[in-house]
């Protein structure tokens, strides 16, 4: 059987302290079900806590209390569930195409008994236009494609929240004229959890304005 620890880590516990418990029961359901399905691959089982929960959990910093979330090709449920599970005052809708995932996806929702969450089968070019306050993916497409399909799901002045790597500011420069055309209004690289994590997590934020403005570009770390 796959080995994740079964106690909380201690910054689990300091930083998200009401939510320690429902995070520990997500982790047992990726570490199981997860990783049987193959949504989990096995080495990542060790590493579930500091690679994936807790990276996923700070990039709650970034949104709006009362916000409306699409969590776009979210997979097993990362950025998603973990943001539902942190901030019961968001709207989550976990977007998901494959049947075998949107299965997990619903066990798992109610397993937690999320009831900020909701599972929706679809791919985000089917979703209509202008309907969330903030869009959120991670790991799922390089940064034009993916702003072609989050950028038009946000109200105008919305946020697209992208989960990124090392490779940001490299996709942001290639990305500035598709962004311009999806009317991108202020780009912005945050680096968080610089002082708690392992691994600071990454993210681009764009404002969504009217499709066919400019984009002004401000980047630096937070």
């Amino acid at each position: 059987m796959n080995d994740v620890s079964r106690e909380t880590p201690p910054l689990v516990d300091k930083l998200f302290p009401r939510a320690a418990v429902p995070l520990s029961a997500y982790a047992d359901l990726l570490a199981t079900e997860g990783t049987l399905r193959g949504l989990i691959g096995p080495r990542e089982v060790p590493r579930l806590w500091d690679r994936h929960l807790l990276n996923c959990a700070v990039v709650e910093r970034l949104i709006p209390e009362e916000s409306s979330v699409a969590d776009v090709g979210t997979g097993a449920g990362l950025p998603g569930i973990v943001l539902a599970i942190v901030r019961p005052d968001l709207q989550v809708d976990l977007v998901e195409p494959l049947l075998r995932r949107t299965t997990f996806l619903q066990e798992a929702v109610d397993a937690l008994e999320l009831e900020n969450a909701t599972v929706v089968r679809a791919r985000a070019e089917d979703l209509p236009p202008a309907s969330y306050d903030v869009v959120t993916s991670r790991a799922v497409a390089p940064l034009a494609k993916l702003a072609r399909w989050c950028l038009p799901l946000c109200v105008e002045g919305g946020l697209m929240l992208a989960m990124k790597g090392a490779s940001a500011e490299e996709e942001l420069d290639a990305s500035e004229r598709e962004l311009m055309k999806l009317g991108a209004e202020l780009c912005h690289i945050h680096q968080l959890g610089g002082d708690e994590l392992a691994n600071p997590t990454t993210v681009v934020s764009i404002v969504a304005g009217r499709a066919a403005g400019g984009s002004r570009h401000a980047r630096h770390g937070r």
